[in-house]
């Protein structure tokens, strides 16, 4: 029987051979990288510009930085700045042997070792055996046959939602529209904590205090969030994208897991990350190059559309819409009757209902149900109006099936005018001569050109205007920071409020003279549309100004506004008259009428008049302006 030391000896050669095998194994890794980095700057490789994409890097010159704000996404301790040295260190991390093999960098960056492999000619061989157990598993659940663009209309009552918003859906093959609800939806947002007003999200988000991730999460989730939740219209467009593009953009989706970023509302936003996405899947377009100041959701829809992606496009209505749709079938004699059987599906059974022809209370219940459904929201769950949509759902059923159509139009929000505004003009005030240059960074007046946009939705951000008079006196006019206005609809059933917001500097005339104010004006109010395209509004207001003539630092005013919005073919007019009444007892009054006759999509050409009286001082002013948009 062999002796204690014998065992001893056999396990002391057992470890030097395996010092020697993992040594030599380590020396021929160390060969084999030094092979395939000293290939690569042959090449200069990193400065592929599919390379650039895959790590997000920026290029001035000769100088490089990542917009990965992360430390994990890279191996290199200067791989932010520097693709070569991120290069060589990933090739070093492919051949690591490592405890736990999901971290692993074939099973951490898979779509970097599909690149280097093929752009290697197949070379990196003898990898460390990994499982990749944690990328199988996610791999396994995102589809990957199609893949659509989708855009949420905008929501005005949401500062992260005014400009609408983007994301992407991964589909799996499908026979039909149903499985949509099995499709995954790619969103990149801002990781806002908990208890951030919309103040400080408005800060934080102009300013990158956020950090931003890529979240996958079930599409029907998305489809409740927007159609349901915050009564938002849904644009999908699908994209011409190949499998193999399809699964280059996934692959790559893993990589960017749990991966941060620095979010800013206006550029590096979801829509821009999506952009870079796309860029990945599909190498040579040019999609994010197109942004230089602002990323807006709508205008990467239009860059997505010029690059040639989009194969066809779904509408896909808010549950408001789809209510006000039905409702403009139904007389409004019916209306009352509606209510009733909302409130108690009993009434199917009476005189009043039964007298109705078959077509139109098979509407009418629809409706009943719908508006259940709306006014039941995102609330706690009312028993009541649960047991009686129930009650309606069924009654529903017993009508022959029939498809409604919800009209999509022309309204495509991709349709409308371009984002930022240039504005000619030339008039007169008080019959003294001027001339007026005016810059809007973004996005869309009331009187503006609808064809695309919400009716009664105004948002405009970074408006300056500059005027010039006869004796070369050049001042600025006007700086609107931001300036929103939400007009919407009241009726029988939606009874929702309208306002406004906006802030910035104007001239107002002080003491026989204009003087540049500073100011915050808000005000809420209700909106009726009496026929079709025609808004009337009405609405109190509140305002703090910084007056130089004004013996207080900041002076509050209480004042009333009202007006009329009708969009004709090719044409908006709009009529506004307001009051306000200063705590120093100033008072202002003013009307104006606002005439924009469009061109064509980006070109209109705006009349102007106002009469205005401040302080039993009265002037008038006129002018005509050319209005370009890009």
């Amino acid at each position: 029987m062999p002796s204690q030391n014998f065992y001893r000896l056999l396990l002391l050669a057992v470890c030097i051979f395996n010092l020697l095998a993992a040594h030599t194994a380590y020396a021929a890794n160390a060969t084999k990288i030094s092979e395939l980095q000293g290939l690569t700057k042959a090449q200069q490789l990193w400065l592929n510009p599919e390379w650039l994409k895959l790590l997000h890097y920026d290029q001035n010159g000769t100088q490089f930085v990542s917009q990965v704000d992360d430390s994990n996404f890279f191996y290199a301790a200067e791989g932010k700045t520097s693709p070569e040295a991120e290069m060589q260190a990933t090739l070093a991390a492919l051949y690591n042997d490592v405890v736990d093999n999901d971290s692993q960098a074939q099973c951490r960056f898979p779509a970097r070792l599909h690149w280097l492999n093929h752009h290697l000619n197949n070379q990196l061989t003898d990898l460390p055996a990994a499982s990749c157990a944690l990328y199988k598993e996610w791999r396994a659940n995102i589809p990957d046959a199609q893949l659509a663009l989708i855009f949420p209309a905008y929501h005005l009552n949401s500062p992260s939602s005014m400009f609408g918003h983007t994301l992407l859906r991964l589909d799996a093959a499908r026979q039909d529209n149903s499985s949509e609800w099995l499709s995954i939806a790619v969103n990149f947002g801002a990781d806002v904590q908990q208890g951030d007003n919309s103040l400080f999200y408005a800060f934080k988000g102009l300013s990158g205090g956020y950090p931003g991730f890529f979240i996958v999460t079930p599409y029907f989730k998305k489809i409740r969030e927007y159609n349901k939740d915050e009564n938002r219209d849904i644009w999908e467009y699908q994209l011409n994208l190949q499998p193999d593009e399809i699964k280059k953009l996934v692959t790559h989706l893993w990589e960017l897991k749990e991966i941060k970023f620095d979010y800013y509302f206006f550029d590096e936003n979801c829509s821009y990350r999506l952009l870079e996405l796309l860029e990945v899947a599909r190498p040579g377009i040019q999609l994010t190059d197109h942004f230089k100041l602002t990323v807006i959701p709508v205008d990467t829809v239009r860059v997505v559309e010029k690059a040639g992606l989009i194969e066809s496009v779904k509408y896909r209505p808010s549950q408001v819409t789809v209510l006000q749709e039905l409702l403009a079938q139904i007389p409004n004699q019916h209306y009352e009757l509606i209510e009733r059987i909302a409130n108690n599906p009993e009434e199917t059974s009476s005189t009043e209902f039964l007298a109705v022809e078959t077509a139109q209370q098979k509407n009418i219940i629809d409706v009943a149900y719908k508006l259940i459904r709306y006014r039941q929201g995102t609330g706690p769950r009312d028993e009541t109006a649960s047991r009686n949509g129930y009650l309606l759902l069924e009654k529903l059923n017993q009508y022959t099936a029939t498809e409604k159509n919800i009209s999509q139009s022309a309204n495509q929000p991709e349709n409308g005018h371009l984002s930022s505004r240039l504005t000619f003009r030339a008039g007169s005030q008080n019959d003294i001569a001027f001339g007026e240059f005016g810059y809007r960074m973004s996005f869309h007046s009331l009187d503006d050109n609808v064809s695309g946009f919400l009716q009664g939705a105004q948002i405009n951000l970074g408006n300056l205007e500059l005027r010039a008079y006869h004796d070369e006196t050049i001042q600025v006019q006007q700086f609107d920071v931001v300036d929103i206005f939400s007009l919407t609809p009241r009726s029988d059933f939606l009874k929702p409020l309208s306002w406004r917001i906006y802030t910035g500097l104007e001239r107002q005339l002080t003491n026989q003279r204009e003087v540049l104010t500073a100011h915050v004006t808000g005000g809420v109010g209700v909106a009726y549309a009496p026929v079709e395209n025609n808004i009337f509004y009405a609405m109190g207001s509140l305002r703090l100004e910084h007056n130089s003539e004004f013996d207080d630092n900041i002076e509050p005013a209480l004042g009333v506004l009202s007006g009329m919005l009708h969009h004709f073919k090719g044409q908006t007019a709009h009529l506004q008259i307001a009051a306000e009444e200063f705590a120093n007892d100033e008072t202002r009054y003013r009307a104006s009428y606002t005439h924009n006759f469009v061109l064509s999509t980006n070109h209109t050409i705006k009349l102007y008049v106002s009469r205005k009286n401040h302080e039993k001082t009265y002037f008038s002013a006129a002018d005509l302006a050319y209005q370009y948009y890009f």
